[in-house]
């Protein structure tokens, strides 16, 4: 059965939604936006050599570092690409007199930012290059092939980066992925958030650039964001020329007082609140893991979420967000329980009763189960947890259910009809598609399309 997948981008809610404010910051006055940067005198001379030479070759480069905090700070081009304390790094090149490297690594930048740096890789980002060795780099890697892993899968995930006679391996260069693996052994790219050479914290608070990797049909949390009341709130703001003070400094920027709607996924996921400061730790606010077939909670889940609840409550009163909680796990609980569950426990069967190989994605049924679980149930289960409801449904749980009937039992009962049998016969969750409805059930349906339609 061909399927194919819609993705929509949500339509710009243009409606003022009346939001129930938890904090009493929410009528304090708006901060004024940060003014423009102003370059510092005391740049180094070797800075300014190289400023005078690339504001004639990449004049992009100059006129964003010229508007950036560093160069108000002193911090120049030599001292983020001087490789003077940079050891032995096997990129160190020559460059018009001069010792440089080109790629500056999390552990150039700890050097000012070291909190950050610790709370990064302390994250599921600075991990993101792990995902070798996965059905998903299986599928990149050798179904697909090394250029489409390298250009697609490997410049969201990262990078292994290799230098080849003294200069960065193209094959692996460019590449900001956020798990990048650097030359001098440290994990992870500052510049997939904060782009080179402004380096704006606005920008990194800006639900555009989390959406250059979560976006598409298996983490389409870009689009689940857009499609929320939260989306459309932000676009509703800057259709109406307001601002967000997307700007202000790190801890500095808190909902309800710098802003009242619209939060972004940084509001959420990463800045700070009246309660608690700002966290490089995309992870340190998520209770359930989304990803896997299954469902679990995480490390420590209870401490994650009620952080991600303080972040709601600024906004939201606590019966709202508590209630909230209620109807996303629940869905997250359906999910496992209707389709992850029996859907998993059938391929472990099959597998170990010799009806399929330990190949991965050598027939149909591999691919179907796949996607079932990798894009249809992750859609729902993201769309539960961002308030999306047509991810929650139309694009995640009433696709998860077409597939899971219409191809994956079908598919599995070829192989062995015992063990699908078994496995969901008794589940009063399928009784609908095992016993058939009852004949009110039927009326019922057929009565109200009478009635509606004519029909």
């Amino acid at each position: 059965m061909k399927r194919t997948l819609l993705f929509m981008m949500a339509a710009v809610a243009l409606v003022v939604v009346a939001l129930t404010y938890g904090s009493p910051a929410a009528s304090a006055p708006p901060r004024a936006p940060a003014t423009q940067a102003t370059p510092a005198p005391n740049i180094s001379k070797e800075g300014q050599t190289c400023i005078d030479c690339h504001k004639n070759v990449t004049a992009g480069i100059v006129t964003d570092w010229q508007s950036s905090k560093h160069s108000t700070s002193g911090v120049d081009c030599y001292t983020c690409h001087g490789a003077a304390n940079k050891g032995n790094r096997p990129d160190v090149k020559d460059h018009m007199g001069f010792k440089i490297v080109v790629l500056v690594t999390p552990k150039d930048c700890q050097m000012c930012h070291a909190q950050q740096a610790a709370e990064f890789l302390a994250s599921r980002h600075a991990d993101a290059a792990s995902f070798i060795g996965s059905l998903d780099n299986v599928l990149g890697e050798i179904i697909g092939g090394s250029p489409a892993a390298n250009a697609g899968c490997k410049q969201c995930h990262g990078s292994t980066i290799a230098v080849k006679n003294g200069e960065l391996d193209p094959a692996t260069w460019p590449n900001t992925g956020i798990g990048r693996l650097n030359p001098d052994g440290s994990k992870g790219s500052c510049t997939a958030c904060h782009s080179r050479h402004a380096f704006s914290i606005a920008q990194a608070r800006a639900p555009e650039v989390c959406g250059k990797c979560h976006i598409g049909p298996d983490h389409p949390q870009e689009e689940v964001w857009q499609e929320s009341k939260h989306g459309g709130r932000y676009y509703e703001m800057i259709a109406q020329g307001q601002t967000l003070h997307l700007d202000l400094p790190a801890g500095q920027w808190l909902p309800g007082r710098d802003y009242s709607a619209g939060p972004t996924c940084a509001s959420c996921h990463i800045s700070a609140t009246a309660n608690q400061p700002p966290t490089h730790d995309v992870g340190a606010r998520i209770s359930w893991t989304l990803r896997p077939a299954i469902s679990t909670k995480q490390d420590n889940w209870e401490k994650k979420r009620a952080n991600m609840q303080d972040v709601c409550t600024q906004c939201h009163g606590s019966t709202y967000t508590k209630n909230f909680y209620v109807q996303f796990d629940a869905l997250v609980d359906l999910y496992n329980t209707k389709f992850g569950t029996p859907a998993k426990t059938i391929m472990d069967k099959l597998t170990a009763e010799k009806k399929l190989t330990d190949q991965p994605f050598d027939v149909p049924l591999k691919w179907t189960y796949y996607e079932l679980w990798h894009h249809e149930g992750r859609r729902a289960r993201h769309g539960a947890a961002m308030a999306g409801p047509d991810y929650t449904w139309w694009h995640g749980l009433y696709q998860v259910a077409q597939v899971f009937y219409t191809e994956f039992i079908p598919a599995a009962r070829a192989l062995d009809p015992q063990v699908v049998d078994s496995t969901i016969n008794a589940m009063p969750e399928h009784a609908w598609f095992t016993k058939g409805l009852s004949q009110l059930q039927i009326q019922q349906i057929l009565d109200f399309y009478k009635t509606r339609y004519g029909q």
